[in-house]
């Protein structure tokens, strides 16, 4: 509870992933994948609940194995490849009411902590926004993207009076990392996205703000997670 008001924290775990099958209960540097975000969730100062929501039995075991509730299983046609996002929450909220805020946890964020969690609710709270979400700082300037034209001339996405020509002069911009995502509930239920005109953003170390989509991407995230093991047994 942050301010008199509950918390709910979702964690979307559906059984079909197509990029790396099964990627929510593979084991991740000891643990499987979902158990990272369980056990940060669980460790938040002001979640009053979390809960995981899937379709799938066996990740619903493993959840409770890691001590996370599973108070339903999330019908089929939440479960889609075609499913928006914001969906499962949706349906969660409406099965487990009289939260004042919803926060989903995507499991694919492993390296996310707990105080990271904290602090994005502490920055929507203080704000007095309807929504905020993680973000970290791009090393990828969009000033530096292209379009490829039927000629395969280059496009570019940001047109600007005065090229950018020099990394330093570039503004800082920043990107969606994926880790936390917070909003009223009201507001939530009446807008259905978490993405909004309105909604704020919370900076999270780039170090920490990393997403797996792909088998590279758990292969790589394993290697971080291993160094870092390795370095705090030293």
């Amino acid at each position: 509870m942050i301010n008199d008001s509950k918390v709910l924290a979702i964690i979307p775990a559906r059984g079909g992933s197509k990029g790396v099958p099964r990627k929510n209960i593979r084991e991740l540097s000891g643990k499987p994948l979902i158990a990272w975000t369980i056990e940060e969730a669980k460790k938040s100062l002001y979640i009053d609940r979390v809960i995981v929501s899937t379709d799938d039995e066996e990740i619903a075991e493993v959840a409770r194995e890691w001590g996370c509730e599973v108070p339903f299983l999330r019908p089929s046609e939440f479960a889609q490849d075609h499913t928006p996002g914001i969906d499962p929450v949706l349906h969660a909220m409406e099965m487990l009411p009289g939260y004042d805020y919803a926060m989903l946890l995507q499991p694919t964020s492993p390296l996310r902590i707990a105080e990271d969690i904290d602090a994005c609710l502490e920055h929507c709270v203080k704000q007095g926004a309807n929504a905020c979400v993680s973000v970290s700082l791009t090393d990828k300037s969009p000033y530096w993207m292209y379009h490829l034209s039927e000629t395969n001339g280059l496009l570019p996405v940001l047109h600007s009076e005065q090229p950018v020509l020099r990394r330093q002069d570039a503004p800082d911009v920043y990107v969606l990392n994926g880790a936390v995502y917070i909003a009223r509930s009201t507001w939530l239920q009446q807008t259905r996205t978490y993405l909004q005109a309105e909604t704020i953003g919370f900076v999270m170390p780039k170090e920490r703000s990393f997403d797996i989509d792909t088998q590279f991407d758990f292969t790589f995230a394993e290697t971080i997670m291993n160094e870092k093991k390795t370095r705090e047994t030293k």
